[in-house]
């Protein structure tokens, strides 16, 4: 699911690699972890279980994706 604007309350994480570049930011809500990208602050927050969170980190962890970067 995708939410908009007014998560402003939230406690946002991103890499410590980040260094205040382009990065994906994640923050916990509920039952939910949401994912933005820090540098559209006003773009679009996208919502996802914590199974499914678990699910992609573990892909992640695996190697899975690895194909996509180069």
């Amino acid at each position: 699911m995708a939410y908009g604007r007014g998560h402003t309350d939230l406690t946002w994480r991103t890499p410590l690699s980040c260094n205040g570049g382009a990065c994906v930011k994640v923050a916990a809500w509920g039952p939910e972890v949401l994912i933005a990208d820090s540098k559209a602050p006003d773009g679009p927050v996208l919502s996802y279980t914590h199974a499914e969170w678990q699910e992609f980190i573990t892909s992640i962890k695996k190697g899975d994706f690895d194909d996509l970067i180069k």
